[in-house]
């Protein structure tokens, strides 16, 4: 297993109180909006991101999955999506957010996609970035569940759209890197936003027993330095039907709704919904 962590040195080491506000400082974050982060990328965030809201939707929700990974936005990928639309039109004022939102076929939920493969949508300001975050609020007020898929890391992008979530699953796998980064994520999130309520998902877990062992070993890095106990939210084994399900460009709960990844990701949606 690896060793306990220690603390990772950033830049955003800067205590919350000499940094400006960002997103819910300014706006109260609704209980319904869901977002998916990770420290770093490779831990199966986005596949996860697509797979809850599938399951979400499964379960009598309606959900709509935001494509909020603006800098290498790849849900329409994973899809096989081509929409003729995007979050790019959207935020330029090509189209309303109204028009960019996409139903994915057989699922029941919808989408709102970025751009694959295009930086544009990365390199926004933080008014346009807070304009965003509010449609989102706004969305919120017309589906059960809006889950977020972020992009990976902690800069201002992820820190301003993360503050617009009433929940923050923080993915992680075993790796050392994947936790140190998880674990930078959850200290500079709770800088900004000391109630944020953040809980962990260990993705790619060999087994429940080993998933828990990781979640315990990024919850006791957390307890010690930052007098904080995230907790373990869900255990996603690993499983080779995922890779199929993204190669084929299909959601996976509609591809293999029985092995065993779809059974934790279903468990996770029902946990979330209470």
């Amino acid at each position: 297993m690896p060793t306990p962590l220690a603390p990772k040195p950033t830049a955003a080491a800067i205590p919350a109180r000499r940094r400006p506000p960002e997103g819910a400082a300014r706006m109260p974050a609704p209980l319904n909006v869901i977002a998916v982060a990770s420290g770093k990328g490779g831990v199966g965030k986005t596949w996860l991101a697509i797979t809850l809201t599938q399951a979400l939707s499964t379960a009598g929700q309606k959900a709509l999955l935001f494509d909020g990974d603006l800098g290498l936005a790849n849900v329409d990928v994973q899809l096989g999506l081509n929409p003729a639309a995007d979050l790019s039109r959207a935020l330029a004022g090509q189209e309303s957010l109204d028009d960019v939102l996409l139903p994915v076929e057989a699922t029941g939920f919808h989408v709102a996609a970025g751009r694959s493969g295009s930086g544009g949508l990365a390199a926004l300001s933080a008014g346009q970035l807070d304009g965003l975050g509010r449609s989102v609020v706004r969305l919120a007020g017309t589906y059960d569940r809006v889950v977020m898929d972020l992009g990976a890391g902690i800069d201002a992008t992820v820190r301003t759209l993360a503050s617009y979530a009433g929940v923050s699953l923080v993915v992680t796998t075993d790796e050392p890197t994947a936790l140190t980064d998880a674990y930078a994520y959850i200290k500079v999130i709770r800088q900004h936003r000391p109630d944020a309520d953040l809980r962990v998902v260990v993705n790619m877990a060999a087994s429940q027993r080993e998933g828990e062992r990781t979640h315990t070993t990024l919850r006791k890095a957390c307890e010690s330095f930052l007098g904080f106990n995230p907790p373990l939210a869900g255990v996603i084994r690993r499983d080779t039907r995922v890779r199929e399900a993204i190669r084929a460009q299909k959601p996976l709960l509609t591809r293999s709704p029985n092995c065993q990844a779809a059974v934790d990701v279903t468990r996770l949606a029902q946990q979330l919904l209470g």
